[in-house]
């Protein structure tokens, strides 16, 4: 292999080592306007869409160990990659493909799990992480809040009966 490739496949394989997962997208028919503000979207949500040619990305993978991508290979592809939640990646691609009928998501690969394009859309109907951890919060807080509620409802009863005691010795 030429030098220049080698040079190409080693950044392809370092993008992939830094990220824990990886999308596969064919881009093919995306106007260049389109393909900028997807760029733009992917960035605010942590993740980096590149154009690479199959035989690099399917040297940078085999190199790493990761699951057979070769069946997902071919046309015109693009890697999305992030250091952060695939979930919010496969949400702005499918948005995106909705609204501009393009790119459509081929595979991808989780903590080196292989992906369908379906269980890709299915992380991205999933809620985000911080929605995730709120309802987490909320599920343990649950049991404390009403231990203290049922701790508290004695005291309570006591209270209000001696209010209403009170109550009636003061109208009487």
């Amino acid at each position: 292999m030429r030098p220049e490739k080698t040079i190409i496949v080693e950044d392809i394989r370092g993008k992939l080592k830094a990220s824990p997962y990886l999308l596969i997208v064919d881009y093919s028919g995306m106007k260049v306007p389109h393909f900028e503000t997807l760029r733009t979207r992917l960035g605010e949500a942590g993740a980096k869409m590149n154009v690479v040619r199959n035989t690099f990305l399917r040297i940078a993978a085999k190199d790493l160990s990761m699951p057979e991508l070769s069946d997902s290979l071919s046309g015109q592809t693009a890697m999305v990659t992030g250091e952060t939640d695939i979930c919010a990646a496969a949400k702005i691609l499918k948005s995106f493909a909705a609204e501009f009928q393009k790119p459509s998501v081929r595979a991808g690969v989780l903590d080196n799990a292989p992906l369908t394009a379906k269980q890709v859309a299915d992380l991205a109907d999933l809620p985000s992480k911080d929605v995730l951890r709120a309802k987490l919060l909320g599920l343990l807080q649950t049991p404390a809040s009403q231990l203290v509620r049922l701790l508290n409802e004695p005291a309570a009863s006591l209270a209000r009966v001696l209010k209403a005691k009170g109550d009636a010795l003061g109208a009487a």
